[in-house]
């Protein structure tokens, strides 16, 4: 049995080894053109039959991912992907879940995942997880849906509206300018050397100087209510965070809705943005529910 890495001491300066040799890991990156537009992702693993395309939340980019792919590449193809309007990937007039959707699919069997997938989704990612099992749920194994509040917005979409952050793009001269003004919204804790590479790669070169690479307009896009939420055909996994947005009532809800057969689970101690201050937590966790998941029947299919 292949063991997740020792959790390291909080929120230490200086990168442990199991975080630099996720980022040294072979990494193979591609685009495929969805509804005319290109959408770019990266893949670790060797192609095969099993597969997990990982779906960042809203302003991020499939670099969030860089630390926690690798080390979910146990005999599957793991893959993380841009969605329109972020990171590398191209942008659109108009932003739905279900053009994301479809996206997810898309670059699932570009990427080199032969079989139904496992599609896990953070914040905003996980509505764009859910909306898959809805349009798509026969066509998958299943969704891992982290700390994604379904009843409300999520805090991104909110500090948007609010006119808090995500407004019209500002250039900086430097790049270093850039990378200073980087925080996760929430706001909370975070391991530096993750933050550090995260909003490196969360800029790029623009006329003037450096800026972010999502599209503003991203937070556009139609709510995923409670009404959209039923029995999918496929598994169904929720994750929350103990300090983060998702209460225990929309926990229950969601529970309800899908018919009280989707696990609920925990990550003790952490925020949010999981993957930011609890990655081997997070690892674990979803490696668990993944051994699980290949050795048991789904209980729709019981007899």
């Amino acid at each position: 049995m292949t063991s997740a890495p020792r959790a390291e001491p909080a929120f230490r300066a200086e990168p442990p080894a199991w975080f630099l040799a996720a980022l040294e890991a072979d990494v193979q990156t591609g685009s495929v053109t969805v509804d005319g537009t290109p959408i770019s992702y990266r893949a670790f693993g060797p192609p095969a039959d099993s597969g997990i395309v990982l779906v960042h939340g809203g302003a991020a980019h499939a670099r969030w991912w860089d630390h926690i792919a690798p080390l979910l590449v146990r005999g599957t193809r793991v893959v993380a992907l841009d969605l329109s309007g972020h990171g590398d990937s191209g942008r659109r007039d108009i932003y739905t879940l279900d053009h994301w959707a479809h996206e997810v699919l898309a670059v699932s069997g570009a990427a080199g995942i032969t079989g139904p997938p496992v599609v896990i989704g953070h914040s905003m990612g996980g509505f764009v997880a859910l909306r898959v099992a809805g349009l798509y749920g026969s066509q998958i194994e299943g969704i891992v849906v982290i700390d994604s509040p379904v009843r409300d917005i999520t805090p991104e979409e909110q500090a948007a509206r609010d006119q808090r952050a995500f407004g019209p793009l500002r250039v900086y001269p430097t790049r270093e300018a850039a990378i200073a003004r980087f925080h996760p919204i929430p706001d909370q804790p975070a391991l530096p050397y993750i933050t550090a590479h995260v909003a490196a790669t969360s800029i790029g070169p623009v006329d003037g100087g450096w800026s972010w690479k999502f599209d503003p307009r991203v937070f556009g896009r139609p709510p995923l209510t409670p009404a959209l939420l039923t029995r999918f055909d496929c598994r169904v996994a929720l994750f929350s965070a103990e300090h983060g947005i998702v209460s225990p009532q929309t926990s229950e809800l969601m529970y309800d809705r899908l018919g009280q057969r989707a696990p609920l689970i925990e990550i003790p101690a952490a925020g949010h943005h999981v993957m930011l201050d609890h990655p081997i937590a997070l690892v674990t966790g979803v490696r668990t529910l993944l051994a699980d998941w290949q050795h048991s029947t789904p209980a729709s299919k019981r007899p």
